[in-house]
């Protein structure tokens, strides 16, 4: 295995790891500056406010992209086990 192909595996799985979390983070962080903003504006302070819609919009997040992350995740799968035999030499 070369350092090129090491590499270039370490920064492929970088961006599917990306690719795959990423509308999840995105929404958890939408939703919790909209509830920040509820919250600075009403001063309802509550803790477990935060947590429920957060964990909600995450959830749905992931099952709306869930096809595209699939896809993406069985792609650098495939990509490695085509691969393989150059990271055996």
């Amino acid at each position: 295995m070369t350092l090129e192909s090491l590499a270039k595996l370490a920064q492929d799985a970088l961006l599917v790891s990306w690719q795959v979390s990423y509308p999840a983070l995105m929404a958890g962080l939408i939703v919790g500056i909209l509830i920040s903003v509820f919250q600075a504006v009403t001063q309802i302070h509550e803790m477990t406010l935060t947590f429920i819609p957060k964990i909600l919009a995450a959830v749905l997040a992931v099952a709306l992209s869930w096809d595209k992350m699939m896809t993406a995740m069985i792609a650098f799968t495939v990509r490695c086990f085509s691969d393989w035999n150059m990271f055996l030499h």
